[in-house]
């Protein structure tokens, strides 16, 4: 027979339990965002229009670093918050270069598209553009968008793309989300209450 206790038991648990992960990702949610994002190394910083202030969060950089050093430069610099260094939750999706297209503007050139993203936070797009490698391009027609700045060729332009929710959307998503487990607990607290008479 089962234990009578058992089920006031685990329902303790899941309260207690459900209890801390609120607090958690409440204190998740608030942390403040990482530093600024700083430049890339090696790198010169694009003054083209729409690379500076006129759509908000937007930066490019003309550059020869391989796609994996600039994403692994900006996962290191993205995945902190600003408050004593604490580690975010962070992970990194892999898109099609069709993607920024979608999120950014439809004339964004594209080779690359990678997203790092803090759930629930907001997320770093890293776009990178390979000229003589578009996919988008016929390859004999690929020279016309090579990438000369002050007499260097590049390889790549990376243009970052980042997107951030204030502090009180990313609670009130939360707390509906925790309202919606909530609810979800106190149904299965019925069914569970009906299991145990038959037990």
């Amino acid at each position: 027979m089962a234990d009578p206790d058992y089920f006031n038991k685990m329902k303790n648990f899941f309260k207690t339990l459900v209890l801390i992960v609120f607090f958690l990702g409440n204190l998740y949610l608030l942390l403040p965002p990482p530093p600024e994002l700083p430049p890339l190394p090696n790198s010169i910083k694009s003054n083209e229009p729409g690379d500076t202030v006129q759509i908000k969060g937007v930066s490019a950089y003309y550059t020869d670093l391989s796609r994996q050093e600039v994403v692994d430069f900006y996962t290191k610099n993205f995945s902190f918050s600003s408050w004593l260094k604490i580690p975010l939750i962070t992970y990194r999706l892999n898109h099609p270069p069709e993607r920024i297209r979608e999120v950014l503007r439809p004339t964004q050139f594209s080779t690359y598209v990678e997203e790092i993203v803090h759930p629930l936070r907001g997320s770093l797009f890293v776009n990178g553009y390979e000229w003589d490698n578009d996919p988008f391009t016929a390859p004999s027609q690929r020279s016309k968008n090579i990438i000369l700045v002050n007499g260097k060729v590049y390889q790549f332009k990376v243009t970052l793309f980042l997107q951030y929710a204030p502090w009180w959307q990313r609670i009130a998503v939360w707390w509906g989300i925790s309202f919606c487990f909530y609810w979800l607990f106190l149904a299965l607290e019925k069914v569970a209450a009906g299991f145990k008479k038959l037990i």
